[in-house]
């Protein structure tokens, strides 16, 4: 008769035989494969669970709720105290303040000429702050940068006129807008609304980002256009990660993964738009282009890898990269040449009519590269002269040499070395607020300190995630980072500062957000680990925020003593 009573007698080897052997319900001795995982297990090792392929292509959001509108209600609420700290006394200092001199004036032009025009030397910027508007003068002004920048500052002007609100208007917008997008673009990255919120609001509450957002330079619309184009292709990184999900539902096949293909990729169009206005603001947009082309197709090929394909880049290089290059570069030059519009639809621009009456040939050398001459007449005469400006400019910028007071080598930017006086006003005693013998208003250009000095323990635990733990979202922010910041290091001879930073803001923010999510503990953390993580996160994101309301007071041109404003200067290269 057969028993169904089981059994709790530990298995038994056979001698010779890497076997088990175990009752069975006819009494006969019955040999089970035994492996490696068996014997690890008494010493209390546990495989991993297999993760399906479409987890690991498209993983899910960690804390969906519905009560957040897929997260989009923490990430309006954080964009909204952005925006309130940005726009409060927007138009405070009333005065054109460092490098607005230049564009604030040049946004004006580009709105009565359709290119830069020039102004009365000396006595220009009181006179606008007057409520002066008619001194324009129609003569061309040499420029060294594209225009997108200067015309979007030109949009607030066009609303709110000629004034320290008008100009900086649009600028706070961005800056605005630039917190939401990184909030969303930190909780795709992680898949948590949580880290991606904390995200954000580290960058709302960095001194930097803040006094860029209330000033009329370039940088912060550069660094809006990278931002926006990274989310973009992440985007298209997880569009496209979804189809092969669908495509591969039955698991991998090295096959179809080969052949594969996306078909239309509107988000990579997208990106490529995005990085063409970054090309547009400033030329330091270049180096983005490059790096985040060459980041989309490495994504590519890790989708064709995880989907079983053998030789993923070599089909990768067949399938995906011209597209690439013609969705980012072809689409990006298409937006720069664009941008020159109102140049090359006037008359009055600077070089405007350079090629008019010469022979048409082609440049004698590029670069300090000697080339042979031909005939370029089949060039329209201003696309020819636009070249000539273009190469101008190239010199200029390389040439850059001019001794600066607040200029800063790169390699201090992530310790604020050298921050960037902006404005600074002594205040007489009973005005503007002032109570004692001595008081100042100041815009000093210098991030939050404890974030920037987190963010540099921040990007060690990044090049620990990438290059230890082949973590693509550590392996994101750095290339991110990489090309808005190494690039600066060829240029230690030229005159740079401090403020340029602000293009890769956003992924020291993104670096800190990830290394406090790992404070926090990993998902099967004990409930101690838990708390002590949620604890040590509170504080570092309470220290950051003090640390921003102590400096406010010198990033917003409020009125402070001589003694609270030394008591801020924590280092000489500071003042």
């Amino acid at each position: 008769m057969t028993s169904d009573v089981a059994t709790d007698e530990p298995t038994r080897t056979q001698p010779g035989k890497g076997a088990t052997e175990s009752p069975s319900t006819t009494g006969a001795a019955r040999l089970e494969p035994r492996g490696w995982a068996w014997s690890l297990a008494r010493f209390g090792y546990r495989a991993r669970p297999t993760t399906p392929l479409r987890e690991r292509l498209v993983p899910s959001y960690t804390d969906n709720s519905k009560y957040t509108g897929g997260g989009w209600l923490p990430c309006i609420l954080v964009m909204l105290l952005a925006g309130f700290i940005r726009f409060w006394n927007l138009g405070k200092p009333k005065a054109v303040i460092f490098d607005e001199t230049y564009y604030a004036k040049d946004a004006w032009s580009l709105l009565k000429l359709g290119y830069e025009g020039t102004w009365p030397d000396k006595v220009a910027n009181d006179q606008v702050l007057n409520g002066q508007t008619d001194i324009l003068q129609t003569q061309g002004s040499y420029i060294v940068h594209p225009p997108i920048g200067k015309w979007t500052i030109a949009v607030g002007e066009q609303i709110f006129g000629l004034t320290p609100f008008g100009w900086r208007f649009a600028l706070a917008v961005l800056g605005t807008l630039s917190v939401l997008m990184l909030c969303r673009i930190g909780r795709r990255l992680f898949r948590s609304t949580l880290l991606g919120c904390v995200a954000g609001l580290l960058m709302a509450l960095d001194g930097l980002h803040f006094v860029m957002s209330r000033t009329s330079l370039l940088d912060l619309v550069l660094m809006f256009w990278v931002l926006a184009a990274f989310g973009a292709l992440l985007i298209d990184r997880d569009d496209t990660r979804t189809i092969a999900a669908r495509m591969f539902a039955s698991g991998p096949d090295a096959a179809r993964a080969a052949s594969m293909k996306f078909g239309l990729r509107p988000w990579r169009i997208v990106a490529g738009i995005c990085l063409g206005m970054a090309c547009g603001t400033k030329w330091s947009g270049l180096y983005v282009l490059a790096a985040f082309g060459v980041l989309s197709v490495m994504w590519d090929a890790g989708t064709r890898r995880a989907c079983g394909a053998r030789r993923p880049y070599r089909a990768t290089l067949r399938h995906d990269v011209l597209f690439a290059f013609l969705a980012t570069v072809g689409v990006a030059a298409v937006i720069y040449v664009w941008s020159w519009t109102g140049w090359l639809m006037t008359d009055g621009g600077y070089f405007r009519h350079w090629a008019d009456d010469r022979a048409g040939l082609s440049p004698d050398h590029v670069l300090g590269v000697p080339l042979p001459q031909v005939s370029m007449t089949w060039v329209p005469a201003p696309l020819r002269s636009l070249w000539h400006y273009h190469a101008e400019m190239y010199s200029f910028h390389t040439g850059l040499e001019t001794p600066h007071p607040y200029q800063s080598n790169p390699w201090s930017w992530l310790l604020l070395g050298r921050p960037v006086a902006y404005y600074f006003e002594k205040v007489p005693t009973g005005t503007d607020g002032c109570t004692e013998t001595d008081c100042y208003q100041s815009v000093l250009g210098i991030g939050t300190p404890l974030l920037w000095w987190t963010g540099v323990i921040a990007l060690g635990y990044m090049l620990f995630r990438w290059a230890a733990r082949r973590d693509w979202r550590a392996g994101a922010i750095l290339c991110g980072l990489a090309a808005t910041y190494l690039p600066w290091m060829a240029f230690q001879n030229r005159t740079i500062f401090l403020f340029y930073a602000i293009a890769f803001v956003p992924f020291l923010c993104l670096a800190v957000a990830m290394m406090l999510g790992a404070l926090l503990g990993p998902p099967g953390a004990t409930e101690r680990r838990r708390a002590w993580g949620t604890a040590a996160t509170v504080a570092i994101i309470a220290l950051i925020a003090w640390n921003f309301l102590y400096f406010y007071p010198i990033l917003s041109g409020e009125t402070i003593s001589r003694s609270g404003w030394l008591d801020r200067m924590w280092f000489s290269t500071w003042i």
